[in-house]
């Protein structure tokens, strides 16, 4: 910047999948601009409070939620009222933190925020992770200055000469070119030349995902696999409790609430078995996994369904439906673990859908934004 250093608000959270590419395109602006200052605005009680200051980036909390669904609720009156104080909260941020761009990843925070900033005339970027629109970005669209997206397709959704098509960034450190399998087996107790399957749930685990592991683990107790199993941190005590009742795990599975580091468990796996969401589908292309996706049936607009099939479509992912998860999850992963033809085949198919630079590139859009309006500043021109 030529007049002063960049100043970037990002807003958005409560999953990881919101709050990793975050973290990433902050840590992308910083790279090129080490003098940036960057703000977290979030969701009060959300996981983002705890996440965004543990990797080094001050974060303000605002009372802000979702809405009820059926949207008739009585109780959306209290969320509007939330909404209304977000927003305030949020102007209040804005003058005095004085960004030169707000960035929205989605979630319930960013729409508070970025319509605070619209409204003060701060240039808005959004990120669409999904290849399905969210609603809070959708209403954003009309007042974003740039769309950066993950998928073909997305003018059905979005203005379409504001369109980017970027990818979506994912975590630092997944590419590691010195970790070895071997060495990423022996962490977890497994056997390296064996076939191994990744077993993740999303950063809060997942219900159908962890029923399907419990109700087949005699099968999966034969050992012609092995399992690195992530149950998330909501079900890890009643997973304990369950193989317990049974006298035990199988002595093939390695089973945690929460992996610190993905690179080590993805570069033990040769399949993973995850949730549909964006950012675990592009971290899957960006290491070639193959992978069998269980969309979940619990998100807007069935989104995640829509993210498999992009992959599916392609052949680069199997997907197999929650309802039919218990029955068929299992079975199916091992008979894949197996064949390393079809492996081989869905890796490379999936690495073709990667984007290898999306934070750097997301990252420069936000710079180049900010520049124009400081250029707008000194041409005495409005943006609006």
């Amino acid at each position: 910047m030529p007049m002063e250093s960049l100043r970037v608000i990002i807003s958005g959270g409560g999953t990881g999948g919101h709050i990793f590419p975050a973290v990433s395109i902050a840590n992308a602006i910083l790279e090129i601009e080490p003098g940036a200052e960057i703000l977290f605005v979030g969701a009060e009680g959300r996981m983002e409070m705890q996440r965004v200051p543990a990797a080094g980036f001050n974060i303000v909390g605002l009372p802000v939620r979702g809405l009820l669904r059926p949207l008739w609720r009585l109780g959306n009156v209290r969320v509007l009222i939330d909404f209304l104080k977000s927003k305030r909260m949020a102007k209040n941020t804005i003058r005095s933190f004085k960004p030169h761009v707000a960035v929205g990843v989605g979630g319930y925070a960013s729409s508070a925020t970025l319509n605070a900033a619209y409204d003060l005339g701060v240039p808005l970027l959004i990120q669409e992770q999904n290849s399905y629109a969210g609603i809070t970005n959708k209403t954003l669209a009309r007042k974003a200055d740039r769309i950066c997206v993950a998928y073909e397709g997305m003018e059905r959704f979005f203005p379409k000469e504001r369109i980017l098509l970027t990818g979506n960034p994912v975590r630092q450190g997944l590419l590691n070119p010195m970790l070895t399998k071997t060495e990423s087996s022996a962490i977890f107790q497994l056997d390296p030349d064996f076939p191994t399957v990744l077993i993740i749930g999303g950063s809060l685990g997942a219900r159908t995902i962890n029923e399907s592991v419990l109700q087949n683990l005699d099968l999966i107790a034969q050992g012609s696999v092995q399992l690195i199993w992530q149950t998330g941190a909501h079900y890890f005590e009643a997973v304990r409790e369950r193989l317990a009742e049974r006298g035990g795990k199988p002595k093939n599975i390695f089973v945690t609430d929460f992996i610190a580091r993905m690179e080590q468990a993805y570069k033990a796996a040769d399949v993973v078995v995850s949730r549909a969401g964006a950012s675990s589908i592009s971290e899957l292309c960006l290491l070639g996994k193959p992978s069998i996706l269980v969309p979940s049936p619990n998100v807007a607009e069935d989104h995640q369904t829509h993210n498999a099939m992009a992959l599916v479509q392609r052949g680069a992912a199997l997907m197999i439906k929650d309802s039919d998860a218990v029955g068929q999850l299992i079975p199916t992963a091992i008979k894949l673990a197996s064949d390393k033809e079809r492996l081989k085949h869905l890796g490379e198919n999936a690495y073709g859908m990667a984007f290898k630079d999306a934070a750097k590139v997301i990252a420069q859009e936000v710079i180049n934004l900010a520049r124009q309006k400081e250029r707008r500043l000194a041409d005495g021109t409005k943006r609006h």
